[in-house]
């Protein structure tokens, strides 16, 4: 259980931060930066809830909770280390990138196939959904950059790669089963 009771610790004036196993790093260093991404998309994933409902909103708080396993993940190095740790580190397993795909080819089974790119956008809930896409995409590219300089738990990399696109099918869905998508018009304002 977290126990937060002074929200400010100082411990960051400096510009540095610890990791989960204690080190401290810059706050730029990159690992630093790819679990900051899939943070900021959290609260992309927040903000689009406000327009889901159901089985959709159920799916986004599922994403959510996998998204702070992410950060807990990519905020532990030392996965060798692993089974030394005083406490196991949580870290994210195949399942749960699984399941994303069963999510993606149940609502993937629903629509037309794409003729056409298509612009981010349509109704507000698959706006937001494509501004999930593209911030999931940009943790994926941290999080791949990150794996070429140190260990990385390669689930990790797949959840990300998985979910976004997930986000692209939802957003589909979400825009009347792809009927309002937005078609990209190649040339259209020459």
């Amino acid at each position: 259980m977290v126990v937060l009771n002074k929200i400010y610790t100082k411990t960051g004036d400096a510009g540095e931060t610890a990791l989960g196993n204690g080190t401290r790093v810059a706050k730029h260093a990159l690992r630093v930066t790819a679990y900051g991404t899939s943070d900021e998309l959290n609260s992309c994933v927040g903000v689009a809830r406000l327009h889901a409902d159901g089985e959709v909103d159920a799916a986004l708080s599922r994403i959510q909770n996998d998204l702070f396993d992410l950060g807990a993940d990519l905020c532990r190095p030392d996965m060798e280390q692993d089974s030394d740790a005083e406490y196991p580190p949580l870290r994210v397993i195949d399942s749960q990138v699984e399941r994303l795909e069963r999510e993606i080819d149940a609502m993937n089974a629903g629509l037309e196939p794409l003729r056409s790119f298509i612009l981010p956008g349509g109704n507000a809930l698959a706006a937001h959904l494509h501004i999930c896409r593209t911030v999931a995409r940009r943790a994926e590219r941290l999080t791949v950059e990150l794996a070429t300089l140190e260990t990385v738990n390669q689930a990790a990399v797949k959840y990300l790669n998985r979910l976004s696109d997930w986000f692209f099918v939802a957003a589909r869905t979400a825009n009347n089963g792809g009927k309002d998508d937005v078609l990209w018009v190649p040339g259209a304002n020459r």
